[in-house]
């Protein structure tokens, strides 16, 4: 069973967040938020949070008591989207200005369990 989670509207660019998002792809939970906390970017706090609340999704959607690391857990898909972008002026020299692209991004993530899940009936 799968649980996503995302982030709209991240004050942050698609590329930066890219960086940060190759380097967890396809790991499992465990190695994820160890990668994410040790990695000296400001987009690791960031994919950090939003794998926080994809895991809780997981937890809150099989109805389990249980903690998530009994079924190993996975980031099965991670993707980023460019998402809009607030265009500024600066003023420069000789009465010209130049252009300052705040861009914003997209972030999604997916995980899902290796082991599958089995009803216990009591």
């Amino acid at each position: 069973m799968e649980a996503k989670a995302k982030m709209t509207n991240c004050p942050m660019s698609a590329r930066k967040m890219k960086l940060v998002v190759d380097l967890i792809r396809g790991k499992d939970i465990d190695d994820a938020l160890n990668i994410l906390r040790y990695t000296r970017k400001e987009a690791a706090g960031v994919a950090e949070k939003v794998l926080l609340s994809a895991i809780a999704n997981w937890e809150y959607k099989t109805d389990m008591t249980e903690n998530a690391d009994d079924y190993d857990l996975f980031i099965s898909n991670v993707f980023v989207n460019e998402g809009s972008t607030l265009k500024r002026f600066r003023p420069r020299a000789y009465g010209r200005a130049s252009r300052i692209r705040k861009r914003n991004c997209h972030l999604n993530i997916v995980v899902d369990n290796r082991l599958p899940i089995t009803e216990e009936e009591e």
